[in-house]
């Protein structure tokens, strides 16, 4: 209690100031508690225009998160500095297994090395435990995608399982935003198969372009985050966002689900200008047996469209040769 309360004579404090950034959250059934959330997200949005405006970096030490949350935080930071432009956020919080999730939270995100005027728009989402203290920070996928999948499949019945799913799948795009190293040893297990497509031109001895094929490639972990580590090094931004999903759960194995991302990809040079870029198709097959440590056994990528008639125009991948949780054998226990 006094941790929470501590957190609300901060942000009651800082009301005198003309710009602070005013929070309501509703749905949440305990007064103290929610006064207490929305004190943190008001704090967290108002020392992250302060920072934006003063080119200093996110000062956490007064909003007394955890180790998890600062250093998540911080990456973000690191990578693209954020502020919110509100001055009055109504949000509703979604109750959860562990407490509540407040979700479309507007950002604008600009980029390391940019213009200044060069922004891009983002939104986040924040859980709360049952106390109202932070447990994780992320970008968040399209508000329509999550509904899509709350909403459909009929097979998954559970709704906090698909809740669970999601959280994971936008913890995942915004681990590669963060560089996360840590978070991406720690979901893939270490049998993971990665395969990755490529896309060959072929032409004739004399010069006729001929259609594409796709040739594969197969990773372990161990080989696949030694190379995207190396991304991350050299990088001095990775955007990764989502905006197609298709989630489907093993027949016999209801632990185990098959999830299909649309992928866009953006690699961004230390000095702000684009690098490599790219759109497709990434498959999941996700391991929730343990939920508090899910596992990801299978992560592919093939490109969504390439020359398939060798008339120099792509046209889309068929969605029968898209991986889905049908082209994986899950091995018995």
């Amino acid at each position: 209690m006094k941790r929470i309360l501590s957190i609300f004579a901060l942000a009651v404090s800082m009301t005198a100031q003309a710009d602070n950034i005013q929070v309501q959250i509703t749905d949440v059934d305990d007064p103290n508690i929610q006064a207490a959330m929305e004190a943190t997200v008001g704090v967290l949005l108002d020392e992250a225009n302060e920072a934006q405006s003063e080119g200093r970096e996110l000062n956490t030490t007064e909003m007394h998160l955890n180790d998890g949350v600062s250093t998540s935080l911080s990456m973000l930071w690191e990578n693209t500095p954020f502020e919110c432009e509100d001055e009055v956020l109504v949000l509703r919080a979604l109750t959860t297994s562990t407490g509540w999730q407040l979700r479309n939270i507007p950002l604008m995100m600009r980029p390391i090395g940019g213009n200044f005027n060069e922004r891009e728009y983002h939104e986040a989402v924040i859980d709360f435990d049952r106390k109202g203290h932070i447990e994780s920070f992320h970008l968040t996928i399209d508000q329509q995608l999550y509904m899509q999948v709350i909403k459909s499949n009929l097979e998954m019945t559970d709704l906090r399982r698909r809740q669970l799913i999601l959280d994971y799948v936008e913890r995942f795009r915004t681990a590669y935003n963060e560089k996360n190293k840590h978070f991406l040893e720690e979901i893939f297990s270490d049998d993971a198969l990665i395969i990755t497509g490529k896309v060959v031109t072929q032409r004739t001895k004399d010069g006729i372009k001929l259609p594409d094929k796709i040739t594969y490639k197969k990773q372990g972990k161990r080989e696949y985050l030694n190379n995207l580590f190396a991304i991350f090094d050299s990088k001095g931004r990775i955007d990764v966002s989502f905006d197609g999903i298709d989630v489907m759960r093993h027949p016999v194995k209801p632990d185990f689900y098959g999830v299909t991302l649309h992928q866009g990809w953006s690699t961004y040079n230390k000095n702000g200008t684009q690098g490599y870029r790219d759109e497709g198709y990434v498959f999941l097959l996700w391991d929730f047996r343990d939920e508090q440590h899910p596992q990801i056994h299978v992560r592919t990528w093939q490109p969504d469209a390439f020359d398939q008639t060798g008339s120099g125009q792509k046209t889309p991948i068929p969605k029968n040769q898209v991986f889905s949780l049908a082209d994986f054998d899950l091995d018995e226990d």
